[in-house]
């Protein structure tokens, strides 16, 4: 029976990673006079690895740290302030993109039901704040909980932040479905042994889904709903 529908934030409930957190990323460079531009092509490949922070030492590691970042502890500096910076920037970019087709329905669909929401994302928490506010105060506030950034220890393909959920909410896998975009976040939720669906976004629609239950292109609004509250049901039986 499902009791819970636990969501990704990047690329499931908006299609952040092109136009909000790519652009974030360059504009907080260029603020902190880093000569650095990630493009389109260029980010998808840096997706492979999850999280912001970590996103950002693989791309020094392998292009060169800025003048100033030869010790550890310098490095580990400048990643925070810079993902402070590109955090403030992507919170103002993310008010203006829209929510991803079928999101809002589903989410009213399972508040109906009586099914309980919450949210599993590596990005920071002030970010998907921002994104929780284009739902409308009453969508939000029936999200149960957020966790958010680095609140477990190890991200994304590990499956700690999804076993962190089933233990804020109580219950066992077999209770919830997970709604993810990336191959990253389907094997931490499948690891975890939670059902997942993927919705595939823009950076991820190549990418191997083999263990989900089922893979569709969005959620999707009438006339072309694609899954229903219902259809996740019948998923999680």
């Amino acid at each position: 029976m499902l009791k819970a529908l636990i969501f990704d934030c990047d690329g499931v409930l908006v299609d952040t990673e092109r136009d909000a957190h790519r652009p974030g990323f360059n504009r907080a460079f260029a603020e902190h006079g880093i000569d650095a531009e990630w493009s389109v092509e260029l980010y998808a490949k840096l997706l492979l690895t999850a999280g912001g922070k970590e996103r950002m030492v693989v791309y020094f590691d392998e292009f060169g740290w800025p003048e100033g970042s030869d010790t550890v502890e310098a490095k580990k500096e400048l990643i925070l302030a810079l993902h402070q910076t590109k955090t403030r920037i992507t919170s103002e970019i993310v008010a203006e993109l829209p929510v991803r087709p079928g999101v809002l329905r589903i989410i009213d669909e399972a508040r109906a039901a009586g099914v309980r929401l919450g949210v599993c994302t590596t990005s920071n928490p002030k970010f998907i704040d921002a994104v929780l506010d284009l739902f409308g105060a009453e969508r939000k506030a029936a999200f149960e909980f957020v966790h958010a950034g680095d609140v477990v220890a190890k991200k994304k393909p590990a499956p700690d932040i999804y076993l962190l959920a089933l233990e804020t909410l109580g219950l066992p896998a077999s209770d919830c479905v997970v709604v993810e975009d990336s191959r990253n976040g389907l094997l931490a939720s499948t690891r975890a042994g939670i059902t997942t669906l993927v919705t595939q976004s823009t950076y991820t629609s190549e990418e191997d889904f083999t263990e989900a239950a089922r893979v569709v292109s969005e959620l999707g609004d009438e006339p072309n709903v694609q899954v229903t509250l219902a259809d996740l049901a019948a998923l999680a039986a």
